[in-house]
């Protein structure tokens, strides 16, 4: 898990995140960069992504998770943001490509749940 260093005030603020992937194929971890108005306030790694299986309940949310808790320090389906997200910026950068699943495989690992 990767936290922030600083407690936000009650206020505006902007929150990002940067992750940079490890490479090296599906399901890779990498390093996480947390910034708080434009300042960097943590960093940390990620042993591992997922590859292709996705819950069918832990999707993208934003302001409250809906499935599994992220963290311990919240209840699962009793975390929701309390103030307003104004909004969600998601941006893909250029990359090798590494990360793409094979049409094949994606058939492969959907036919194996059956």
């Amino acid at each position: 898990m990767v936290e922030g260093a600083t407690v936000m005030s009650p206020g505006d603020h902007q929150v990002r995140m940067e992750f940079a992937y490890a490479g090296g194929g599906l399901g890779k971890g990498g390093k996480v960069t947390l910034y708080l108005d434009g300042k960097k306030d943590g960093e940390g790694d990620i042993g591992a992504t997922l590859a292709m299986i996705f819950s069918a309940d832990d999707g993208c949310d934003v302001g409250k998770d809906g499935g599994s808790a992220i963290s311990p320090d919240y209840k699962a389906g009793k975390n929701a943001f309390n103030g307003k997200v104004k909004g969600v910026q998601i941006s893909i950068a250029e990359d090798d490509g590494k990360h793409v699943v094979d049409p094949a495989d994606a058939i492969r690992m959907a036919m194996a749940r059956q």
